[in-house]
């Protein structure tokens, strides 16, 4: 679909509703990063967990995630409405919560992360059709680059209290899982309180079965480039556990390891607005390609030995994540049909979080048998390949991702 924006995208105030959803995301974030960005060591270290199975753990949880967002989209669009859908899976994650400080083993511990990721599935795709509902047209790059600004502020403020309550618990990692439960239930609140959910058009047809063949053909080719595209660019971008445990491998403290993922989301969300907001302007398969190439230097550095290539690298992938990431979910809304916007985010999660899957188990197969550069100078290469499938799509379809006036 296709509508005609205004003079200035992206410089108009954007609607409440998106700043509410980008806290919502913010304070979630700081819960959820909070354990994140310990989880990795405290696996190997306190459970005696391998590199395999942290790539494992990882892949699992975010292919539940994405296999649970197809039916909560689906359900969405179904019904016709987002926020309960977004409520259920922030209250899910939200429970979820108080049940890290207590696992004493591998299994327990995957069977939490498995029950939160299916809350963040639940929510996932409801919450991005309601970004795509509440934006104007000619802002939604700008709309889904503050949503995920937002996001990435909580994901570097978890860390940075993980580090500082760790360094004030003396490496207590329980006693900074339960200070995590706290925002993860005041974002429920926010979400309930502050977002509004526009009414339904009067003149969007009505889906009576979202996953059925009929109506996943309507989505169309535009949208199925789209998805194609970010599902192999995701094969080269693995879990962000390998960038701690990278850290770690090349001597950073353990207490000091989260401090990695707070330089990544620092630039990760310094980038993802203006990124959006520059995609509205010109051509937002542009400032893709952009950000692929900066994958493929993240790659390339992280593969070095040495603390210049780690904090290049950690950098990089950062920037990179903020020049595609809010620009996929746009597109997608660009591209699907606004009554199947929710099944619409809800595949292209479930095959994003395939690839997640595959690449996080690959990568962690390669850093035990051959090392850890194996792991970055593979990802390099995928991503080169990522690079010509977009080049073909921008050629053959050269309309997506371009400014009407």
């Amino acid at each position: 679909m296709t509508t005609e924006p205004s003079a200035n995208p992206g410089r108009r105030s954007l609607p409440a509703g998106i700043w509410a959803l980008g806290f919502v995301s913010l304070l979630m974030d700081v819960s959820s990063e909070m354990i994140h960005a310990l989880l990795p060591i405290y696996l190997v270290t306190a459970l005696g967990a391998t590199a395999l199975m942290v790539g494992l753990i990882e892949g699992i949880a975010e292919a539940t995630a994405s296999v649970t967002k197809v039916f909560s989209g689906a359900i969405s669009d179904w019904l016709g409405k987002r926020k309960l859908l977004a409520i259920i899976g922030y209250g899910v994650a939200a429970l979820t919560k108080p049940i890290f400080p207590l696992v004493t083993s591998i299994g327990w511990l995957l069977a939490a992360r498995f029950v939160d990721r299916i809350g963040k599935g639940i929510r996932g795709a409801p919450r991005d059709a309601l970004v795509a509902d509440i934006a104007p047209p000619e802002q939604r790059g700008a709309a889904f680059g503050l949503r995920q600004s937002l996001d990435t502020v909580g994901a570097f403020l978890g860390p940075g209290l993980a580090v500082l309550l760790m360094w004030l618990t003396a490496d207590n990692f329980q006693a900074v899982f339960w200070v995590a439960v706290i925002p993860a239930f005041a974002c429920v609140v926010v979400l309930m309180l502050f977002v509004k959910e526009p009414e339904r058009p009067a003149e969007l047809r009505k889906v009576r079965a979202p996953l059925s063949r009929r109506e996943l053909g309507r989505l169309g080719a535009s949208y199925w480039w789209v998805t194609g595209v970010a599902t192999l660019f995701t094969l080269a971008r693995f879990s962000e556990a390998f960038l701690l445990l990278r850290a770690q491998s090349q001597g950073l403290d353990v207490a000091l390891v989260p401090l990695v993922l707070v330089a990544m989301n620092v630039v990760y969300a310094l980038s993802s607005y203006p990124a959006g907001a520059l995609g509205d302007r010109t051509n937002k398969l542009t400032v893709l390609l952009l950000g692929v190439l900066m994958l493929i230097a993240a790659n390339l550095f992280l593969a070095m030995d040495g603390p210049l290539g780690l904090v290049l690298g950690v950098l990089l992938w950062g920037l990179h994540m903020g020049f595609t990431q809010g620009l996929f979910a746009s597109l997608v809304a660009e591209t699907a049909p606004a009554e199947l916007r929710g099944t619409a985010y809800g595949m292209f999660n479930l095959l994003g979080g395939g690839a997640l899957l595959v690449a996080s188990v690959l990568a962690g197969w390669l850093w035990q048998s051959i090392g850890p550069s194996a792991t970055f100078i593979s990802g390099a290469v995928i991503t080169v390949l990522s690079l010509a499938v977009l080049l073909v799509m921008r050629r053959r379809l050269p309309q997506i991702g371009v400014v009407r006036s």
